[in-house]
């Protein structure tokens, strides 16, 4: 019997892009999501715009269910993966954010939209041989855009909001 997958969840970290590559994440209690640009304070990935069309960059927030770093951890044979250092935005626990791309989420007052799954990059090898490629079929976190602007907190509340005939599919 297939158990259904679990339909709120919470955040338990909060982390920052540096303004360059390749720096640490910033660990942080609290940030405000804004509309259409991502995470206030996110480095250089906050206001972007596409280059070809000028329009704002799709690319605002990164979420992964730490239940999924434990995993990873685990097949790398390693003891943990340190909250930030898969460089995603928000870790969660208790959801599967897999299953609601292309939904709209409330996280804390913001609204979001899991628009995609995340691609890893090279930094996930750097910081352990083998995690990059763990990181696909799903087994990577979401990529979302900020739909309505509000302020997220360690421990808010994660909750997909009813779909529309739209989204239904």
């Amino acid at each position: 019997m297939n158990t259904p997958a679990p339909t709120t969840g919470r955040v338990v970290s909060l982390h920052l892009h540096p303004a360059r590559g390749g720096m640490p994440m910033r660990p942080v209690e609290q940030v405000e999501a804004v509309e259409q640009k991502g995470l206030a304070g996110n480095g250089r990935y906050f206001g972007r715009v596409s280059r070809s069309s000028g329009s704002p960059s799709r690319r605002q927030v990164t979420l992964m269910e730490r239940e999924q770093i434990a995993e990873h951890a685990t097949s790398l044979g390693l003891e943990s993966i340190a909250p930030g250092d898969v460089r995603s935005n928000i870790e969660t626990l208790g959801i599967d954010l897999i299953s609601l791309i292309g939904r709209k989420v409330q996280v804390g007052e913001a609204v979001l939209h899991f628009y995609e799954d995340r691609t890893p990059c090279e930094k996930m090898d750097a910081l352990c041989p083998g995690l990059r490629e763990l990181m696909t079929n799903r087994r990577q976190g979401v990529l979302a855009e900020v739909l309505r602007s509000g302020v997220i907190r360690l421990g808010d509340r994660i909750s997909p909001l009813p779909q529309s005939a739209d989204e239904s599919g």
